[in-house]
């Protein structure tokens, strides 16, 4: 507190903001940790009931009651939109979907799932970034300070000249504090989302897998 109290007042601003950016980034550090903690649990489970059953139905209820699994929320919004079609072309007025709009609409909905997976994320690279120049920035203004004081002082002696230095590199230090685990967390998070992007990409293939081997209405019936 000390060491505080005779700092100058731009550094005291400084470290002030790098101790708000630092409280932020760790909120958003343990909400992101939290979410994709409970989505690749949700994933695993669901894949494994995928890699088990062959049925698009059966996969597609256990999807539905899956709320909080992102490769569940795709199975079945796939499956709801080839209904859709399937319903549509039955009346006439559509034709039937192909390959390509199954994959298309696999990866509307994966871009809709990531999206909300990258919230926040900006944020911790901001932070990563800016924060070493806030450090900087305060550190700068108090060596001015410093030798503005060792010139109205007039003596440039160790004794006169360390204090002030070492107060201003407070602000260098806390900015690497607040920006080192900013990056670390961003980066991680970003590996967790790769993951979760290839889990999406199996969905699609083992869906259209199933979809192929699933015997079309009307190609099974007696021949007469």
């Amino acid at each position: 507190m000390g060491l505080l109290g005779s700092l100058g007042v731009v550094s005291k601003v400084v470290l002030l903001l790098l101790f708000l950016l630092s409280v932020l980034s760790w909120a958003v550090i343990l909400l992101k940790w939290k979410v994709f903690r409970a989505a690749d649990a949700e994933d695993h489970r669901f894949m494994a009931v995928l890699a088990k059953s062959k049925d698009v139905d059966e996969v597609a209820r256990h999807a539905h009651r899956s709320a909080g699994s992102p490769c569940a929320k795709i199975f079945h919004g796939v499956v709801d939109r080839l209904g859709s079609g399937q319903e549509a072309h039955e009346g006439g007025s559509a034709p039937a979907l192909d390959r390509h709009v199954v994959e298309r609409t696999a990866q509307h909905l994966a871009q809709g799932q990531l999206s909300q997976l990258e919230a926040y994320l900006p944020f911790l690279a901001t932070t990563g970034n800016i924060s070493p120049f806030v450090g900087l920035l305060g550190t700068v203004m108090g060596i001015i300070d410093s030798f503005r004081e060792i010139g109205s002082q007039g003596t440039a002696s160790i004794a006169a000249v360390a204090p002030g230095v070492s107060e201003a590199l407070v602000a260098t230090a806390a900015g690497l504090f607040t920006a080192i685990p900013a990056v670390i967390a961003y980066n991680y998070f970003l590996s967790r989302i790769r993951g979760t992007a290839f889990r999406m990409d199996s969905v699609t293939v083992e869906l259209l897998a199933m979809l192929a081997s699933k015997p079309k209405p009307g190609s099974g019936g007696a021949k007469g």
